[in-house]
């Protein structure tokens, strides 16, 4: 089945080392789809010129705009070659360059809803958490609206192919498995780490049985869900059912940790992409406290998968 990734670009340098990670994780890799979209900004408009085609909003835009759109042309054509080089091929790859309407990741996310894509890439600059608050960030934009839509976050240039998953019982670290299970499917490189902390999620791992039931049915959560090693039972299960290698998924010791956070940045150390399921959040309500938003904030030379 195919994959499709919305990678979201600006022609930056982290940019580049999202499309890198993309094509070392995915190289010859047929099933994998990557729709490049670069969203220019256009600075304030007149009231009603957002929902104009672009075509009719090119007559009213500032040289500087002009520019950020000839920036974005190129960008995207050396993006293509890159990717060709490392094994992504041409046909597996369409680009969109849109001026922006709502804000960029509005645009962002609105696409990635309207394409029905299975992840939304984007790489971080890196900001310090003072930075960020000062300058804005849009990854951190991003975050706060992508409650419905994987979000894959890339911090500078990610070369391993091993994946940390913080694991337990709960709703969300199930989902964010059968995520990773379903984009790995087929995937000859990847090798997948479980790891539990008694931190994790508030130290609170009873499995959410209602919402589990409902997505896995009560025969399969009986199977899995009630033993010693459930913790670590379920998610390979999911794995196992995808076609995931047993060879290549290893159980990592449980460990406990006075932070969550702490705790899955240090078991990290040696793999290239974290994956973390995530608490449903409204986008009105503050994310400054959650597991998912410490580790992104932390993590470094690393990507971080938010399900």
């Amino acid at each position: 089945m195919e994959r499709k990734i919305l990678a979201a670009v600006d022609g930056s340098v982290p940019s580049y080392n999202a499309l890198r990670y993309l094509s070392h994780l995915f190289t010859d890799l047929a099933e994998i789809h990557i729709h490049l979209l670069y969203v220019v900004p256009v600075g304030n408009l007149d009231p009603g010129m957002e929902w104009l085609a672009n075509e009719d909003r090119l007559l009213s835009l500032s040289p500087e705009a002009r520019g950020r759109l000839r920036r974005a042309e190129r960008f995207m054509e050396e993006a293509i070659l890159q990717l060709g080089r490392r094994g992504i091929s041409a046909e597996q790859v369409s680009t969109e360059i849109t001026l922006s309407r709502m804000g960029v990741a509005h645009d962002i996310i609105n696409e990635a809803r309207k394409g029905l894509y299975d992840a939304v890439l984007i790489g971080r600059r890196g900001l310090s958490r003072l930075e960020e608050y000062l300058l804005g960030s849009v990854s951190q934009d991003i975050m706060r609206l992508a409650v419905d839509v994987p979000l894959w976050v890339v911090d500078g240039k990610v070369n391993s192919r091993y994946f940390l998953v913080a694991v337990d019982r709960s709703f969300n670290s199930l989902k964010a498995v059968d995520h990773l299970a379903f984009i790995l499917e087929d995937n000859p490189y990847a090798h997948i780490f479980l790891a539990h902390a008694e931190a994790l999620l508030g130290g609170d791992t009873k499995p959410d049985m209602e919402e589990l039931n409902e997505l896995w049915g009560p025969d399969w959560c009986g199977r899995h869900l009630h033993g010693d090693d459930a913790v670590y039972a379920a998610p390979e299960a999911l794995l196992l059912e995808r076609g995931f290698p047993a060879e290549r998924i290893i159980r990592l010791p449980a460990t406990h940790a006075l932070t969550a956070h702490g705790a899955i940045l240090k078991l990290c150390v040696h793999c290239g992409t974290l994956v973390i399921g995530r608490r449903r959040l409204l986008p009105s309500r503050p994310i400054i406290r959650r597991v998912s938003a410490k580790v992104l904030e932390m993590a470094r030379e690393t990507a971080v998968w938010l399900v």
